[in-house]
């Protein structure tokens, strides 16, 4: 844990998302080249190359027996747990729900909108020791609410070739298409360029490590990504009257995220101090500011996946906040309720990219089709315009386009 003075280049590029090595990138490209190429015989050489397990290619997609096997392993009281906050994930998304729009201009001229869900999409999910069983109902139920008819899974099998059973159960409950036993880049690839086995997806979502997100960048074109993610990260707002257990707790939890880190933005010297003292071995930032005004100030040019704003009365500070993936107000709004259940996404913008990027939302799984329809008068009272700025551009087949309708 660093003592830090004051915000400038050094301390922001430190906390913004970085590329990866070029070793890291010339390796995921080569993955994905072979993906491309070989198909299902390259995905399952690197499936058994990394996940160290040896599968067909018809054991890559989870079977049924599988699903009811896994069932038989979670208890109950799992799955109350689990529909509680899938309802509550729900009942977020559901607010965000758009519709198709037309405006008719007094001409007969329309334009409008449709609103068209996108056909497959691809969720990737971690697994290892610390599999993320909350990214399958955080992704998939947004993206089954906006209407995408499609959704795959893909989390990588552990070396008896399973899929955690928890990771199964939800994905049952939500009615996954199919999940596939592939990790990493390959799997990315997979999705991006599909195989015999595995469908071509529309769009990737979902976190990994930093050779998936390298891999989502190198295909993001041929297919669209929900946004490049880095570690995870929470800036905490602070001030002499804030809970000091509420402010380490937070910043031990966020410490259990690989290479998680926490900053500590904070009024008390007193508080820095103790911090410090308690958690040094915490990855991580402390800042004493003259105001809690200037911390959000300064929470804003770091522009935080999750902030928080640990202080009483705090909704006139969040009307300071411009740059946040999500913002946590209140002394009983720890980051773990986005993380499990409150109902928005913890798929959410890191390393500074919440400047521009927003958390997963319904408009991620939304295409929007521009409509334009003229009558002949309508036509008419455009084409001095059009003929005049297509005329400047020298794109005289234009300008012949709208004449040959007069």
């Amino acid at each position: 844990m660093k003592i830090v003075r004051k915000i400038n280049k050094e301390f922001l590029e430190s906390v913004r998302i970085s590329l990866p090595s070029r070793s890291v990138r010339d390796r995921v490209s080569k993955i994905l080249s072979e993906i491309e190429r070989g198909g299902d015989e390259a995905l399952l050489k690197f499936t058994e190359k990394f996940d160290k397990v040896r599968l067909t290619a018809r054991q890559m997609r989870v079977s049924e027996g599988e699903v009811s096997s896994a069932f038989q392993k979670v208890g109950k009281e799992f799955i109350v747990a689990l529909k509680t906050a899938i309802e509550n994930v729900s009942e977020f998304y559901r607010r965000q729900i758009e519709k198709s729009w037309k405006l008719r201009r007094p001409n007969g001229a329309v334009v409008g909108e449709r609103i068209v869900p996108l056909e497959r999409v691809g969720v990737y999910v971690p697994g290892g020791q610390s599999p993320l069983i909350s990214s399958v109902y955080m992704a998939v139920v947004p993206a089954k609410i906006a209407g995408v008819k499609e959704i795959y899974l893909a989390t990588p099998p552990d070396p008896e070739g399973y899929v955690n059973p928890y990771i199964l159960v939800v994905a049952s409950l939500l009615k996954v298409n199919g999940v596939f036993k592939m990790g990493g880049a390959q799997a990315i690839g997979a999705f991006a360029y599909g195989t015999k086995t595995v469908p071509k997806v529309d769009k990737i979502v979902g976190p990994g490590n930093q050779y998936v997100t390298e891999a989502k960048r190198q295909v993001f074109g041929l297919v669209d990504i929900d946004l490049l993610a880095g570690p995870s990260e929470v800036v905490i707002v602070a001030n002499q009257y804030t809970p000091v257990e509420y402010v380490i707790a937070d910043m031990k939890a966020q410490a259990e995220h690989v290479g998680g880190r926490a900053i500590l933005l904070t009024t008390s010297k007193k508080m820095a101090r103790e911090v410090r003292r308690r958690i040094p071995e915490v990855d991580g930032f402390i800042m004493v500011v003259r105001n809690l005004e200037e911390a959000v100030d300064i929470a804003n040019k770091i522009a935080p996946e999750h902030l928080e704003l640990l202080v009483k009365n705090s909704m006139p500070l969040l009307k300071r906040v411009t740059n946040a993936g999500a913002v946590f107000v209140g002394p009983y709004s720890p980051t773990a309720l986005g993380d499990y259940f409150a109902g928005p996404s913890h798929i959410l913008p890191t390393g500074g990219t919440a400047r521009m990027f927003s958390g997963l939302s319904l408009s991620d799984f939304y295409k929007r089709i521009h409509l334009i329809s003229y009558t002949r008068r309508a036509l008419e009272e455009a084409r001095p315009v059009v003929e005049m700025i297509a005329g400047l551009e020298g794109m005289t087949e234009h300008v012949d386009s709208v004449r040959v309708r007069h």
